[in-house]
């Protein structure tokens, strides 16, 4: 797997054949889509609507997107935040994590949060957040199996969802 940061000088101007390619990765999570809520159609996810959700993300200031490709397909993508816009929050957060549907099951997740862990420990980082909506056991299984515990329970940020906040040592 190759994890590479997307790098956009401005995030609406991101090119086609990648929002083609990341609509497809966002539309292939349907269970995700439904439980989340974060696209008025969870059966109809738009070019347009993950480039917003995109541009909206990278305008946060210390906002990274990583691609992750297996075989020259997209297969993955992480959305961290190096600085949580709450200020008391001293860790980075791991906004979103999501592989591609095809290649769930094969390691991609694990990989993908390890390389996010990585880049956090090589910045001398010590801990590393992300919230999982209470309605996603899934994911909860997910990421307590790769070390993170419960801190806290609470709504997130932009839309008001019940969550659970994890956090691994690094």
């Amino acid at each position: 797997m190759i994890v590479e940061p997307l790098v956009a000088g401005d995030p609406h101007d991101l090119p086609g054949p990648l929002l083609v390619e990341l609509t497809a990765l966002y539309a292939s999570n349907h269970a995700f889509q439904q439980l989340s809520g974060d696209f008025p159609d969870p059966d109809d996810i738009t070019v347009d609507q993950v480039a917003a959700a995109l541009a909206d993300e990278l305008a946060q200031p210390s906002c990274e997107v990583l691609l992750a490709r297996t075989h020259g397909r997209l297969a993955g993508i992480a959305v961290t935040l190096a600085h949580h816009p709450d200020p008391a929050e001293p860790d980075p957060w791991l906004g979103l994590l999501m592989i591609h549907a095809a290649e769930h099951r094969a390691g991609h997740g694990r990989r993908l949060a390890a390389a996010v862990e990585d880049r956090f420990r090589a910045a001398g980082r010590t801990g590393l957040k992300l919230a999982v909506l209470e309605n996603n056991p899934r994911a909860l299984v997910f990421w307590t199996a790769l070390g993170y515990t419960e801190t806290a329970r609470r709504p997130d940020l932009a839309h008001g969802r019940p969550c659970i906040v994890l956090r691994k040592q690094l």
